[in-house]
């Protein structure tokens, strides 16, 4: 059966070199490229590669060079499907690939056939149906690759917003109730299990129940110790190799968790085992293991915790469109589940569907009013979208009502209100955003962002004096502020402070080049995913 490879994160082609054949024009639209494979890997020259823009009815087409590669420049912002075939092997269609201006996408391409041998016509997997899992999933983690060939959305504030978010759903909690860890029993008393122990220190009960209190209470270098005892009594006792696990976890020595994990695993299939598995190899640095773990506990048993588990990691990694896949299936189990909504919204943004994920995290504030979490995101992503996004303003309102000492929700809050009105200068709405702001910076003196904010609001009304001060106090916050410092240049150019202006540029400059190479390197820590897409996605080579 035919396959689709969407690797929008594969470097199968050089983009330095589709850059430099790009033309100004070009630059200031989108680009999609990348290469075709065959079910083995081997990129295969001569194939016939189509490209149809939805909406219309002139596909584009061209063919791969010798090593496999394709490109097509100058693209219109747009919603874009890809096909290749060759020597009677076709693609599955494309799962829609948005483009922005100055997006670079690269999408690999698998050729297969179906069983007859015949060309595979499927239609394009969509996003929405669900994945039940008594079959296989439609998409399998191939590998990681380096972030440089990650094609990005939009501008590099919306790229850094949605890689900023993705680390934050990570800490997203769940519902009270949901997948809480077990508490403390009342009458295990620190000295009734050390007295015990002191009469008894050979005794694999004494040593396991005290050890386990002490992990139940994050104490984990006395846990550590107390449960290492018991394992030497009992190796064999699955629940005291768990908590042995989750000790060395907290105390940082990952390795020895795993080993741990691993022993549990080959005497236990299940799905506690393999989440933790899945967190262990996360922090080791092993991501393609760690999904694999989180896929299997999902299907072991697919809880709210081990859908929104799978689905982050796959977000972390730039899998945004399998993302959004795992987190509708897990809202679709979980409909009360507002850390699963949320991230199910962070995976849209990233997706560049920004009306989409302002509904679901203005669905999510519904279910949690008083959570701050999902007001806290719809934010942040209306104010790196490029437009307006709906119910995101009244739901902020919401917020503020529910907090209104909240430094964040006043801020926020004012933010929306000016979006909504970002094409007026002179409006009545803008003496709120302004009083909001000024409640934002009373309630934390240590708001940046309300200052840099009201200095941004003063200098729309060319009141630049009184702006000069409110970066000043922004920039005495946070002195690498880079925007705070390159607004103050333009406020002292303004009234004709060249050398101070320049001043200004100048550190502006230097600190957005320590940001870029810091965001570089972060990257560069977090590598990319590359998926198959297909219902046949299993066959391909690991």
């Amino acid at each position: 059966m035919a396959l689709l490879a969407i690797a929008s994160l594969l470097s199968l082609s050089n983009p330095t070199a589709v850059a430099q054949q790009a033309s100004p024009r070009d630059a200031q639209r989108g680009t999609i490229y990348g290469a075709v494979v065959d079910s083995a890997g081997t990129p295969a020259d001569d194939a016939l590669v189509r490209l149809d823009e939805a909406g219309s009815h002139n596909p584009v087409e061209t063919k791969t060079d010798a090593a496999g590669t394709f490109q097509f420049l100058g693209l219109p912002s747009g919603s874009y499907t890809l096909i290749a075939e060759k020597s009677g092997l076709r693609t599955h269609s494309a799962t829609a690939i948005p483009l922005s201006a100055g997006d670079r996408k690269h999408i690999a391409l698998v050729l297969g056939s179906s069983p007859d041998g015949q060309p595979s016509n499927s239609s394009p997997l969509s996003s929405t149906q669900p994945m039940g899992f008594s079959d296989s999933p439609n998409f399998t983690v191939a590998g990681v690759t380096d972030w440089t060939a990650v094609g990005g959305h939009g501008s590099d504030s919306i790229l850094r917003t949605s890689e900023d978010l993705a680390r934050e759903t990570l800490a997203l909690k769940a519902q009270a109730g949901q997948n809480a860890t077990p508490a403390k029993k009342d009458d295990a008393s620190e000295s009734r299990l050390r007295t015990a122990l002191a009469g008894a220190p050979g005794s694999f009960a004494a040593n396991h129940q005290l050890g386990e209190f002490y992990l139940q209470a994050d104490r984990y270098r006395e846990s550590l110790p107390l449960l290492a005892a018991a394992y030497q009594v009992d190796p064999a006792n699955d629940a005291n190799e768990r908590d042995l696990t989750l000790a060395y976890e907290g105390i940082g020595d990952f390795q020895q968790a795993r080993e741990h994990i691993q022993n549990l695993l080959k005497r236990k299939n299940n799905a506690d085992l393999h989440h933790i598995a899945g967190e262990l190899d996360e922090k080791l640095g092993d991501p393609l293991a760690a999904v694999k773990e989180y896929q299997t506990a999902a299907t072991l048993d697919p809880s709210e915790q081990n859908y929104f588990a799978w689905g982050s990691e796959l977000l972390l990694h730039r899998a945004v469109w399998q993302a959004v896949e795992v987190f509708r299936n897990g809202v679709k189990a979980y409909p009360n589940s507002a850390r699963l909504l949320t991230a199910l919204g962070t995976a849209l943004f990233a997706g560049a569907l920004y009306d989409e994920a302002a509904r679901r995290l203005c669905d999510a504030s519904d279910l949690e009013p008083a959570n701050p979490e999902p007001y806290i995101f719809m934010g942040k992503i209306e104010m790196a979208s490029p437009r307006p996004l709906p119910c995101v303003e009244a739901k902020l309102a919401r917020f503020v009502r529910e907090k209104p000492d909240s430094s964040v929700a006043n801020y926020l809050y004012a933010m929306s209100i000016w979006k909504q009105q970002q094409s007026s200068s002179n409006n009545p709405a803008l003496q709120q955003v302004e009083t909001l702001l000024i409640k934002a910076i009373s309630l934390d003196a240590k708001c940046y962002d309300g200052y840099l904010q009201l200095g941004i609001l003063a200098a729309s009304q060319h009141n630049y004096e009184k702006a000069i001060p409110l970066y000043a106090k922004a920039i005495d916050i946070d002195p690498q502020l880079g925007e705070a410092h390159y607004r103050l240049g333009v406020a002292y150019d303004r009234l004709g402070e060249r050398d101070k202006a320049q001043r200004e540029f100048q550190l502006h400059d230097e600190i957005e080049k320590r940001q870029a190479a810091a965001v570089e390197r972060e990257r560069r820590d977090v590598k990319q995913f590359v998926i198959v897409q297909g219902q046949a996605a299993n066959s391909v080579t690991q």
